[in-house]
């Protein structure tokens, strides 16, 4: 039936939310002890705030909860800096502080003690998820809690060269991935369809001309900074990147001229310095340099120690042609990315949503450790999950829905703060990986936010982990778990999944059943794979799901494929 993987998924779309008081909290503390007999912290009241960070969440979170900061109140929120959270964890990684707080609550007073302003923003985000565990109440429980990332870098990245997304959408994703400690949005700002930064000083850069797609959208400097600023308060770093060499069809169609030239070379300085002018708080500007031939050796080096003297730190991506080495700090990228030694690593070879089951890998990417080891180092700094949407969609918003954004990127930032998974994906694998207990459980928190923070964005995921199926072929039955079911990944050779052996034009047989009390009409959520949202294939054929003639029925009745639009 199929060689690389088979979803198909029919569920009443409707999820029984728990009632939660702390057992919603996403991702998990590293330590909370509820305060057996303990009343909850009332909110909706006058309190006084002590915080010498001015920290403008926390003070959002009081306030949106209904509390008004007061002079003199019996109820106080007070904030001390520490020198250290005992048995807490960090590690160095230049421009991230260490983000490890202890939140103690009682009936009349929430204290927080943190080692520096960012741990009292992590603090407020665990807050503003403790505001949600009471149905019909206002209060947060009685708790102590000590809590610190296992790795330090938990991020996101969007190629809005390829796809523009408005500035609003971004800043609406960095607020709410805030609250589950998100700290880091990658910018991908060019691609050869176009360049959406402006540079005052070549503003054929931007101009309609130039692209080929979304052609006369991009952001002003002042958007890039009015969006540093406004992630900043949220405790997220942006990391800015201008993709150079390669990727620069863009900047040809503007400039008239390769970027691998003495020209070219002299622009890109003049532009990296009006990048640098534009994200004032960015310590790191991303140069890209991978998927390129390098004809100009000395254009990567010069581009870097450029960089360095406009007081910046530098990431490229690796695999490259270039040296890795060289850069301050590495993002891995497919099954051939290697940790460079001496540098911090951003681990994102099996983080692109492009390529990802809506259901399947978000289980796997959550069970998953991170590059092989459970917390990270000076040599690991952490995680982004990347967005390479190649195909033009109808809205921004179907960029989220088709990529499964949220539950993806909270599933890899929740590893990544808690640390831990006991493998590797690569070992691993994505055979039945929604029937693991540690999963069940995020799952569940997820939906709570799903029904939550998260209700009005686009979000297909229901719960999978009750879902079985019986797999047929060659005359074998297999069991699978999980709304999506991988006969083969789409990186096979990598990745296990169900059957590795299946081979091109084979077909197997997959079979679930779906228990409903009532007779009614409820809503069916059907995926079959067609590739990955990036790559140059066409739509199925009229009448069929997917290129490799796929069938569904449902009570033995055929569903047909509807008619595709390219």
């Amino acid at each position: 039936m199929k060689r690389t993987i088979l979803i198909a998924f029919v569920a009443l779309l409707a999820t029984g939310i728990a009632k939660a008081r702390t057992n919603h909290l996403l991702p998990q503390p590293q330590q909370i002890t509820a305060k057996a007999g303990g009343r909850l912290f009332a909110l909706g009241r006058k309190v006084t705030l002590s915080d010498p960070t001015a920290c403008w969440l926390l003070r959002q979170v009081l306030e949106e909860n209904g509390c008004e900061v007061v002079a003199k109140s019996k109820y106080k929120v007070e904030v001390r800096l520490v020198d250290d959270i005992p048995g807490s964890y960090d590690y160095r990684l230049e421009g991230y502080e260490n983000e490890a707080y202890r939140l103690d609550v009682s009936e009349n007073l929430i204290s927080i003690e943190s080692v520096t302003p960012t741990g009292v923003i992590r603090a407020a985000q665990t807050l503003q998820q403790l505001a949600e565990g009471y149905q019909g109440r206002s209060g947060i429980e009685a708790v102590t809690i000590t809590d610190w990332p296992a790795f330090k870098l938990r991020g996101f990245m969007h190629d809005t060269g390829r796809s523009f997304i408005p500035l609003d959408d971004l800043k609406r994703q960095i607020r709410l991935l805030s609250r589950f400690k998100v700290n880091t949005f990658h910018w991908h700002l060019t691609e050869n369809q176009a360049w959406r930064f402006e540079v005052k000083g070549y503003p054929l850069l931007t101009s309609a001309a130039s692209m080929t797609r979304h052609k006369g959208q991009f952001y002003t400097q002042k958007q890039c900074r009015e969006l540093e600023a406004y992630a900043r308060q949220y405790g997220i770093t942006v990391i800015p990147e201008i993709d150079m060499p390669g990727h620069s069809g863009a900047f040809e169609r503007a400039m008239g001229h390769p970027m691998q030239s003495e020209q070219g070379l002299r622009e890109m300085k003049y532009i990296l310095a009006e990048l640098a002018d534009a994200f004032p708080l960015a310590p790191y500007l991303h140069l890209g340099a991978d998927e390129v031939n390098i004809t100009m050796p000395a254009f990567i080096p010069a581009m870097i120690d450029w960089a360095h003297k406009l007081g910046r730190k530098v990431v490229v991506w690796n695999p490259t042609k270039a040296d890795p080495s060289q850069a301050d700090m590495v993002q891995l990228w497919s099954s051939s990315g290697r940790l460079v030694k001496g540098r911090p690593n951003i681990d994102c070879r099996y983080n692109y949503l492009n390529h990802f089951d809506s259901f399947a890998d978000v289980a796997a990417i959550y069970l998953s450790n991170i590059y092989y080891v459970q917390r990270g180092s000076e040599e690991l700094a952490g995680t982004i999950s990347c967005v390479w949407n190649d195909h033009v969609l109808p809205t921004a918003d179907d960029i989220l829905r088709q990529n499964a954004f949220y539950p993806a990127v909270v599933a890899s930032a929740s590893r990544a703060w808690q640390g831990g998974g006991e493998q590797y994906i690569e070992t691993l694998g994505v055979v039945s990986p929604a029937k693991h207990a540690d999963f069940i459980g995020w799952e569940e928190r997820f939906l709570f936010h799903k029904s939550h923070a998260l209700s009005d964005e686009p979000i297909v995921y229901v719960r999978q982990s009750h879902v079985n199926w019986k797999v047929t072929y060659r005359g074998r039955n297999y069991q699978a778990t999980g709304a999506g079911v991988y006969l083969n990944h789409t990186w096979r050779n990598v990745i296990p999944a169900l059957l590795p052996q299946a081979q091109f034009g084979d077909t197997a047989w997959i079979e679930t059943r779906v228990f409903s009390p009532d007779s009614q009409k409820v809503g069916a959520l059907i995926e079959l794979q067609n590739y990955s949202r990036s790559e140059q294939d066409s739509v199925p054929e009229y009448g069929r799901w997917d290129c490799k003639g796929s069938r569904l029925w449902l009570n033995n009745v055929e569903i047909l494929a509807p008619i595709w639009k390219n």
